[in-house]
């Protein structure tokens, strides 16, 4: 088969879903889906001390269709690696369908675009009731490549990343094994628009204090208003709920002065997540937030070994899906994703708002390293995770 011929992948926009349509059994996916996110951004951390960006809702997508796939123990060690255990492998795909439902407001569109493609090589066909299941159910595709013609499968692959997130990923992958058996490549992209949105023209250079050692000057946006603000004192971090106008929110963790990010990260759990979020209380504050532009890329075969999930990458794997009695083994998995966080807003008139307080108000100026969340509101579902040490480093 043609390596160009890769099949479209259906963008997946996340959007609000009202609390009445999520029933327990997709709660508890999405609180699955956020444990494992969690783990997920832990030992991805652990391993560098530069930017963070993950995108777990992505990366759940490719390997929960991709477990579809499997049997025996290697579905099973899949299932518990994923914190899926004691859940039916058959239900799974209908459950997660109900996580990238698309449902629009007046029409626009969504500026949240993830996709996942499983990637076989030529000689090991993918039967096409697999191939409508990824289609339908995680908004994934299947399609063969030619790994022999490593420079080939490169070129497809890059442009399935341009297609799916509007041109803003445009390299998932530099070089391939021509003895590639199967890949699962991940992308994701995300435009901030704040609601209400920061005004521009207060936008501002401000130092940012990096380390001890270094700072940096950064633009800083600016906006007083009232916020939803919460304070761990064992953790010893601020929390401010920054809404966007999708339906989805940011949390910006902030640590104390002095407070590694480090020690910090080690604590992120989907249970201290949830726990912020229901700290918060609404209060008058001036917030300053640096803009960043965060574009990172990973290959998380090792990653996910260290959280239990090996035997789809050995030679037994079994992938019954994928060739027969004899399928692939999972050779890489790669995941890319860009996150843009600036003043943009889908409301115009919001730009030139101002409010002013007869008392000024107490000011939380993000200027050191810290730890970000993106969520949706009504869900809970926990969409990116990243860190942010030096804002003006991609």
């Amino acid at each position: 088969m043609n390596p160009s011929a890769l099949l479209p992948l259906v963008v997946i926009f996340m959007s609000p879903v009202t609390s009445e349509t999520v029933d327990p059994s997709v709660e508890d996916l999405i609180n699955r889906n956020s444990d494992f996110a969690a783990r997920l951004y832990r030992a991805v951390a652990s391993r560098t001390d530069d930017n963070v960006f993950l995108s777990p809702f992505a990366l759940i997508a490719g390997l929960t269709a991709l477990m579809s796939a499997t049997n025996g123990s290697t579905q099973d060690q899949l299932l518990q690696g994923l914190t899926l255990s004691g859940l039916d492998p058959q239900t799974l795909p209908d459950l997660f369908q109900n996580l990238t439902t698309v449902v629009l407001k007046g029409g626009r569109t969504r500026t949240l675009w993830q996709g996942a493609a499983l990637l076989p090589a030529q000689n090991f066909p993918v039967s096409p009731s697999y191939q409508d299941l990824v289609q339908t159910k995680f908004r994934g595709s299947v399609q063969s490549l030619a790994f022999t013609v490593p420079q080939e499968a490169v070129n497809t692959i890059n442009r399935w990343a341009q297609e799916q997130t509007g041109d803003l990923v445009k390299e998932v992958v530099t070089t391939l094994d021509p003895q590639t058996q199967l890949l699962l490549a991940t992308v994701a992209s995300y435009q901030t628009r704040f609601s209400p949105a920061f005004n521009s023209s207060q936008s501002l250079a401000e130092r940012f204090y990096v380390d001890r050692y270094h700072v940096a000057m950064v633009t800083m946006m600016f906006r007083s208003d009232k916020y939803f603000l919460a304070y761990d004192r064992l953790v010893k971090v601020g929390v401010l709920k920054l809404p966007m106008t999708d339906g989805a929110a940011m949390l910006v963790v902030l640590p104390d002065e002095g407070v590694d990010v480090s020690a910090v990260e080690e604590e992120v759990t989907a249970e201290k997540i949830q726990a912020w979020i229901k700290r918060l209380k609404k209060t008058k504050l001036e917030v300053q937030v640096p803009r960043f532009l965060l574009e990172r890329s990973y290959s998380l075969k090792e990653i996910l070994q260290t959280l239990d999930i090996t035997q789809v990458f050995q030679d037994d794997a079994d992938i019954a899906d994928m060739g027969g009695a004899k399928g692939p083994r999972l050779t890489q998995v790669l995941h890319k994703s860009i996150v843009s966080v600036d003043e943009s807003s889908d409301d115009i008139t919001t730009e030139g708002r101002v409010n002013v307080f007869s008392t000024p108000p107490p000011r939380l100026t993000i200027n050191r390293p810290f730890i970000f969340v993106i969520y949706q509101q009504t869900t809970g579902s926990l969409l990116f995770i990243g860190r942010v040490v030096d804002p003006t480093r991609k």
